[in-house]
């Protein structure tokens, strides 16, 4: 693919340097740079931890009143023991 991008003189410069020095052609060097940025990205999403990255979604919806978060240990326990029941006594 190309790809055109507009750069000011010093950047282009330093491009052209580096390619010189390192015996590569601009290109080659601008896809390396462009490779380390973006290995640089992923290294700063994954120090985020999920509960940071999903945080402005907790407690975003109504239940309409349900109040769905009391009790939730009552409420599974009950889920497992109809489930081990059913799994004890098929119908």
């Amino acid at each position: 693919m190309t790809i055109t991008v507009r750069l000011d003189p010093r950047v282009q410069g330093i491009i052209t340097q580096l390619a010189r020095r390192q015996g590569k052609t601009k290109s080659a060097v601008v896809r390396e740079a462009v490779q380390l940025y973006a290995s640089t990205q992923k290294k700063k999403v994954r120090k985020t931890s999920l509960y940071s990255r999903i945080s402005h979604l907790i407690g975003c919806v109504d239940s309409g009143g349900m109040n769905l978060s009391q009790d939730t240990g009552e409420k599974f326990r009950k889920i497992l023991q109809e489930k081990h029941s059913r799994e004890r006594n098929p119908a």
